[in-house]
């Protein structure tokens, strides 16, 4: 019996030092796992794959310095939506967080398409460039030869464009009591124009003189698009944008699109009904994906979409005034005592904020779109820029700190509506 027991002992020894090995490795494989499971920046030691272009240690530090960033400024803080930083096209950090509806289960994925709200305006002013390009309209032209009798002389298209033509927001004017709208019915487009003819409601300025931001300009582009191409503006940027840049999940909301497209919430997580401004097209109402908004970012850095004389055009401040805050055709721009200069455009749609930054001079994107409103957005975003290069004023220079402040709560331009209505 003692020769019996001697000889099992040395194996059950052995056994128990393998379990002693497995309890202690199982939590790290356990961690290593969910790590690769897990998007960017869920850990600081996980990294996702280096791109080819660049030097490891290189993207490491850029990832790393990102996801602490946007952990402290977003994510932490109620975010809900979507986040991607690319340098070059590739992806620095990228984060879904969050649910595409509050009230289910459903979690946030990258084919989620979120409404970029005014983030939509730079889509329509390209295709308006597309068609000065391709010698169907020139900017030139005035608002009769696409609306007989227009009640508002000098405007052109390339007021339209650069917000400069005088003709008030329609989203105020069907609030006020001369323009008043029925609530319970759907404006279109062509109800904007209508409101014009009818009401005249007065310029805010002479056309050309002076910038004011009026999302009535981009309604009006829209028509023109379907006045000069005979296809409604989706079919149109689906044809000349979407499908050639494989922007599989960007489409113009219609009302038909009601049952599926994502929902939006105020910031204390109340669904925001939608109203009776859901119809109009062109100055909002893409839906996108930060991953399909990085095709865009990637294809305005050729010719594409449009040539490099055009796109130049597009990204050429038309205020003289020295201040950071400008603006092109169909984009914001912000220009820097140093000479550094960001093209973006944020927007806002009840709940849905939307933030798109292109910093040109180090290839850098910032997308972040989200559901549940926070004004954390566009504050991360601006402050982002930071992070890859010297994006502040000179106080030696005529600009005040307070300006770009002033930016972010003013830029995101699109008209949110009244309170949310549980």
């Amino acid at each position: 019996m003692v020769a019996v027991t001697g000889r099992f002992e040395k194996p059950n020894r052995l056994k128990t030092i393998l379990y002693l090995m497995m309890a202690v490795l199982v939590p790290f494989s356990c961690n290593e796992t969910a790590g690769t499971h897990n998007t960017a920046g869920d850990s600081l030691e996980f990294y996702p794959p280096t791109p080819g272009w660049m030097d490891r240690s290189e993207f490491r530090h850029y990832h790393r310095l990102v996801a602490k960033f946007f952990d402290s400024t977003l994510i932490k803080r109620g975010f809900n939506g979507s986040i991607l930083i690319a340098k070059d096209g590739g992806i620095l950090y990228e984060k879904y967080h969050g649910k595409v509806d509050l009230r289910k289960p459903d979690s946030i994925q990258p084919s989620t398409s979120f409404h970029i709200a005014s983030a939509s305006k730079p889509f329509t002013g390209m295709a308006i460039l597309r068609l000065v390009q391709e010698g169907k309209l020139s900017l030139s032209d005035s608002m009769d030869k696409f609306f007989p009798g227009f009640p508002y002389p000098g405007v052109t298209v390339k007021t339209l464009l650069n917000h400069r033509s005088g003709i008030p927001n329609y989203m105020y004017i069907a609030d006020n009591k001369k323009g008043s709208w029925d609530k319970k019915k759907f404006m279109t487009n062509q109800d904007v124009v209508n409101l014009l003819y009818l009401h005249k409601p007065p310029k805010t300025g002479a056309p050309g003189k002076s910038f004011n931001y009026s999302n009535t300009n981009f309604v009006l582009l829209a028509l023109i698009i379907e006045k000069v191409t005979g296809l409604a503006y989706s079919a149109y940027l689906k044809q000349t944008i979407f499908d050639p840049l494989d922007m599989t999940d960007t489409y113009v909301f219609s009302l038909d699109d009601t049952l599926h497209a994502t929902v939006s919430f105020a910031h204390n997580g109340s669904y925001w009904k939608n109203d009776y401004l859901e119809a109009t097209y062109g100055d909002k109402n893409i839906f996108s994906t930060p991953r399909d908004l990085l095709k865009w970012d990637q294809a305005l850095y050729t010719e594409q979409v449009v040539n490099k004389a055009l796109l130049n055009s597009a990204f050429t401040p038309y205020d003289t005034k020295k201040q950071v805050y400008k603006y092109g055709l169909g984009w914001r721009m912000l220009v820097f005592p140093n000479g550094k200069k960001i093209i973006y455009h944020f927007g806002r749609w009840h709940g849905f904020n939307a933030a798109f930054a292109r910093l040109v001079d180090e290839k850098v994107t910032i997308i972040i779109l989200g559901n549940k409103f926070t004004r954390n957005i566009y504050n991360s975003a601006h402050d982002a820029y930071a992070l890859f290069g010297n994006y502040s004023t000179d106080k030696d220079e005529d600009y005040s700190e307070s300006e770009v402040k002033t930016i972010r709560r003013t830029d995101t331009g699109v008209y949110s509506g009244k309170k949310p209505r549980n």
